[in-house]
């Protein structure tokens, strides 16, 4: 498969679907690669750029909603629904579960291609936010045991005092390891690391030791 810079799958049984819809995405210079079940997809391998997922609801193998279901837990390409028998309460599920859009065959070109670009755009902008995230994991993963604690106790709002009287350390301890953990995960500010911290889901810790009091 060759590499392009984003790429459209597309999932239809129909041979007619799969020719008229590479055709139309190649006519506006997007690279697709056509399923004719859920299982060949699943099976290919797919290349690491942005991409949309074109799904027929009505599939040999599976329905294209249960398709969605079960692929919901990975880093899937978002969704476009196509089907020719649509109807409301299919169209809230798939929208519900994510799906950008639910085309009912026939469906204007105009409304695909529309659905396709957005589709695009949204795992351009989700691809960006899991290497941003990856890069904070690495980072994070650099700190030493020590550092590790005093992060969640900074982030929390106590103060250098606080923070060292809760680890049983000296506050000049503390403020090293403070400078350390800023450095190292590379914050410009505390607010930049409190922001760093809910990034990585990292709980708040209160301290004991002073009956959990912080500064906002």
């Amino acid at each position: 498969m060759n590499v392009h810079d984003h790429i459209v799958f597309v999932i239809d049984d129909d041979v007619r679907i799969q020719e008229a819809l590479e055709e139309l995405l190649a006519s506006h210079g997007i690279h697709a690669v056509v399923f004719g079940s859920a299982g060949e997809y699943i099976d290919a391998e797919k290349p690491d750029v942005a991409s949309c997922l074109v799904l027929d609801v009505e599939l040999p193998d599976i329905n294209g909603l249960d398709l969605q279901r079960q692929i919901a837990e990975g880093d899937h390409p978002p969704i476009v629904f196509i089907t020719g028998h649509g109807d409301i309460p299919s169209s809230v599920s798939a929208i519900k579960q994510g799906a950008v859009d639910f085309l009912t065959k026939p469906f204007s070109d105009g409304d695909l291609m529309t659905a396709v670009r957005a589709a695009i755009a949204q795992d351009r902008q989700q691809r960006s936010q899991r290497a941003d995230l990856e890069l904070l994991r690495q980072r994070y993963a650099r700190l030493t045991p020590r550092e590790r604690e005093v992060m969640p106790l900074v982030v929390s709002g106590l103060l250098n005092k606080q923070a060292a009287a809760e680890l049983g350390i000296s506050e000049v301890t503390l403020q090293i390891h403070r400078r350390n953990v800023m450095q190292k995960m590379v914050a410009a500010s505390l607010a930049d690391l409190v922001r760093i911290a809910e990034r990585l889901e990292m709980p708040v810790t209160h301290s004991r030791r002073t009956g959990g009091s912080s500064v906002e």
